[in-house]
């Protein structure tokens, strides 16, 4: 399989780093590839200090990335809080225990709060392409965290059911 197809086959379900090492130096190469959405490209020969600063500089991207900044380490809506760096939820100052699953579910709902998400989207976010359509798992998840943060889940207040589309957070005062 050609280098650039398995790029695109990585990034249909992962964001992980790729560095793409190749022989090839011509610019339409390096450019195919960076547009497939490798993260680097080295051509050979290179040096083992120049490969291992590359990828340094791939790690320092990726952590600043997935470090919560001060300023959005913690989610307030209505009486929900989500404090990210520690990986805790609270509801009417309670602490939620919610399995990493349910965390995964408030987190993505709260990061995008006031948007339809569909199930589709949902699923390949939380569980990947492997959860594409399990419609009915995402249910039962979204019941049991609708039972944790509700406090009348007939009237939910929090997370919202868009009927054959997906669930939506609503923004509370």
């Amino acid at each position: 399989m050609d280098g650039v197809e398995i790029i695109t086959k990585v990034r249909s379900w992962s964001n992980m780093p790729i560095i793409v090492i190749s022989a090839r130096c011509e610019d339409r190469d390096k450019i195919e590839a960076l547009d497939a959405g490798a993260d680097d490209y080295i051509t050979k020969p290179f040096s083992v200090e120049e490969f291992l600063a590359r990828l340094r500089v791939t790690i320092r991207r990726i952590n600043y990335v997935q470090t919560p900044h001060k300023e959005n380490s913690i989610f307030v809506n209505g009486e929900l809080k989500i404090d990210y760096v520690s990986g805790c939820a609270y509801c009417r100052g309670k602490e939620l225990h919610l399995t990493p699953i349910e965390y995964k579910l408030l987190c993505l709902l709260a990061k995008n709060i006031g948007k339809v998400l569909t199930h589709t989207y949902i699923t390949r976010e939380v569980w990947g392409n492997a959860w594409d359509n399990n419609v009915a798992s995402l249910r039962v998840f979204m019941a049991t965290l609708r039972k944790k943060i509700e406090i009348d889940t007939a009237n939910p207040e929090y997370i919202q059911t868009h009927i054959g589309i997906g669930y939506r957070m609503l923004k509370l005062d």
